[in-house]
């Protein structure tokens, strides 16, 4: 190496180190600022709240509303989902002892909610999931048996059921909305494109508005 390269290496090494201290000079005369994990805006409002209805954030299950009928359990493609429900005629219905979920390989496709006859299982705005380990991220959803939901020929009387049956509904509602948008079609014709689309599967319902 000539003493004119080594003379332009040593340039070049001083004109790239005067670069990047520039950048750091820059920021000694700035005002700082932080920008914050987004769980609150600047006016205090939750950024959960500002997120859309059929966001995909964390899965919840309204087992109020949830008739067993293991149609989510069969729409996840990678079996995270395990329900145990089993025919009781004493009790008049499908008694369901387990409804897990494993957030840890959910990959929030959203799959599962769509052949959901009642909104019973939908994603939430809650989109912080970090836990400490991998068994806590199992949510148990049936802490004790519970009866599975009929539903009601002349519509929900229950004055604890209805609100969160209606919440169910909206959702399928902007799901079946945002779909017959999609396919393009709408009334008898986007009911065939609906039905095609997800089947109900066994014990599962379509429902088209």
């Amino acid at each position: 190496m000539g003493l004119g390269a080594y003379l332009r290496n040593i340039k070049d090494a001083a004109l790239t180190i005067a670069d990047g201290m520039a950048v750091t000079a820059s920021h000694l005369v700035r005002k700082p600022y932080t920008v914050q994990y987004p769980d609150r805006l600047p006016e205090g409002v939750r950024v959960q709240d500002t997120l859309p209805f059929r966001y995909r954030g964390m899965l919840e299950v309204d087992l109020e509303i949830c008739t067993a009928c293991l149609a989510c359990e069969r729409a996840c493609p990678i079996d995270c989902i395990v329900i145990d429900a089993t025919k009781d005629k004493a009790a008049g219905g499908f008694v369901m002892t387990r409804f897990d979920i494993d957030m840890a390989k959910c990959m929030y496709c959203g799959l599962c909610s769509e052949p959901c006859p009642t909104g019973s299982i939908h994603h939430t705005p809650e989109f912080e999931g970090a836990d400490y380990s991998l068994e806590s991220m199992v949510r148990k959803f049936v802490k004790a048996p519970v009866l599975a939901y009929k539903p009601k020929k002349g519509g929900e009387t229950d004055p604890e059921i209805a609100p969160i049956l209606e919440r169910g509904m909206r959702y399928i509602g902007n799901r079946v909305g945002g779909l017959v948008g999609v396919v393009g079609t709408g009334g008898r014709n986007g009911a065939d494109a609906l039905a095609h689309a997800f089947g109900a599967g066994r014990g599962g319902a379509m429902v088209v508005r």
